[in-house]
């Protein structure tokens, strides 16, 4: 009896520890952007939509899928899902972690009222320490990333109300293909 109490007590206690770990993810988030060279967006945008894992898989056919988080001058407003689809020649699997500064309250009510697409055109900055080559066709890119904590800005600023940025968080993807990202939004 002494045994299974110390073993659930033993459980309680790790779930305890590791559920503030998660509960902590955005912020964590937010600290590798802002290390990366992103804390003057934080500062300065209107707002922004963070979202700490986004998957990314394909072969020929691909897909991603992550959720997030919106704030609105530093405010959490409300969550966030991305969903993108690609097709083209494409192999392997990523994760990165991905945010998208709001200039304005123009912007961010673009993103937030209803379902909202970021087409193929869309390109995004990509934060990383190792190797980074982005192709200015569309779609396509290639990235590499040392590591969540020693990555580097390679520049910013926005285009039509919003800027985005990546970091590479592992895995290994090739890709030269086309597709775009469908954004949902509920408001808290």
């Amino acid at each position: 009896m002494k045994l299974i109490l110390r073993i659930t007590l033993f459980t309680l206690l790790l779930s305890l520890v590791f559920s503030s770990a998660w509960a902590d993810k955005y912020s964590e988030t937010r600290t590798m952007f802002e290390k990366a060279g992103a804390s003057n967006m934080f500062n300065t945008a209107y707002g922004y939509a963070i979202f700490p894992t986004i998957g990314k898989a394909g072969f020929i056919v691909g897909g991603a899928y992550g959720e997030g988080r919106v704030y609105q001058q530093g405010s959490l407003i409300g969550d966030t899902s991305m969903a993108q689809a690609t097709i083209g020649f494409q192999l392997g699997g990523s994760g990165f972690s991905q945010v998208i500064f709001f200039e304005n309250d123009r912007a961010l009510f673009m993103f937030t009222n209803g379902n909202f697409e970021f087409g193929a055109e869309a390109q995004a900055v990509v934060l990383t320490a190792a190797a980074g080559a982005t192709a200015k066709t569309v779609g396509s890119s290639a990235t590499a990333s040392g590591g969540k904590n020693n990555a580097s800005t390679a520049g910013n600023g926005y285009y039509k109300g919003m800027a985005t940025f990546t970091i590479t968080k592992g895995g290994l993807m090739y890709e030269a293909s086309i597709g775009g990202q469908k954004f949902t939004f509920t408001k808290h």
